[in-house]
């Protein structure tokens, strides 16, 4: 293989972990039965003072902000019986910060895609026939790739989240506009550390399936090449 083919497969390789993350931090945060279930779970509706329903209407503004242009999130609900805006300067401000890194991560997500899809088409016009049994090798090495990173990630969610929470807030944000009072401020009565707990431990379980699926084929055609291989050495040393 020439240095621009080997360049452009390792690319391949190195974009799908970044692929499936992406691709599974939009579904997450485009699930409604995640709201419904953090919200439940943690008792958000209790905190915040939002009756459960109109939570989960608030849920829905959230991920309405999310896929909108929109900068600002105005919010208004009924919070302890009274119509009002339930989230002061300093969340909605914060907010701005979530929003432009959630729109990153998207941009990503669609890069990869796209030179995922974009290689994947020029391998069929290239190699045709040879092409399926390539490319699923290759997915097999970047599912492979994702499975270890995302493996050694949740071990290190399960054991240290806290820590790994507060690391992605000072990496992620120039400002310390995301330190809120959980008395005070209904974005953490809302979303509580534990919250997010859950999202990504959804996002590490979706990956590992998805990367698992990846790596079936490569390793059910290496048996099978093993089995075939040892298969007439086997029969040689039968007796007849």
């Amino acid at each position: 293989m020439d240095p621009l083919r080997l360049a452009l497969a390792a690319l391949f390789i190195a974009c799908i972990p970044v692929f499936l993350v992406t691709s599974n931090v939009r579904w997450v945060i485009n699930a409604p039965l995640l709201y419904s279930y953090g919200f439940d779970k943690y008792g958000s509706a209790e905190a915040s003072g939002i009756e459960r329903d109109e939570l989960l209407r608030v849920g829905a503004a959230f991920r309405d902000y999310f896929n909108n242009d929109e900068e600002v999130l105005e919010v208004r609900a009924v919070r302890n019986g009274v119509l009002t805006s339930i989230y002061n300067d300093r969340e909605t401000a914060h907010m701005v910060d979530v929003k432009r890194l959630v729109r990153g991560v998207w941009d990503v997500h669609v890069a990869t895609g796209g030179f995922i899809g974009a290689f994947l088409l020029a391998g069929a016009l290239v190699y045709r026939r040879r092409w399926p049994g390539m490319a699923a090798g290759l997915a097999g090495w970047g599912g492979a790739i994702t499975l270890g990173i995302v493996v050694a990630v949740g071990l290190a969610v399960l054991i240290g989240f806290e820590g790994l929470f507060l690391a992605f807030h000072l990496i992620s944000f120039s400002n310390d506009l995301w330190i809120l009072d959980p008395s005070r401020d209904v974005l953490l009565m809302m979303f509580p550390e534990g919250f997010f707990f859950e999202a990504t431990l959804w996002i590490v379980g979706a990956t590992v399936v998805e990367a698992l699926a990846l790596t079936v084929y490569p390793v059910v055609r290496f048996l099978r090449g093993r089995r075939a291989a040892s298969g007439p050495a086997e029969g040689a040393a039968a007796p007849r």
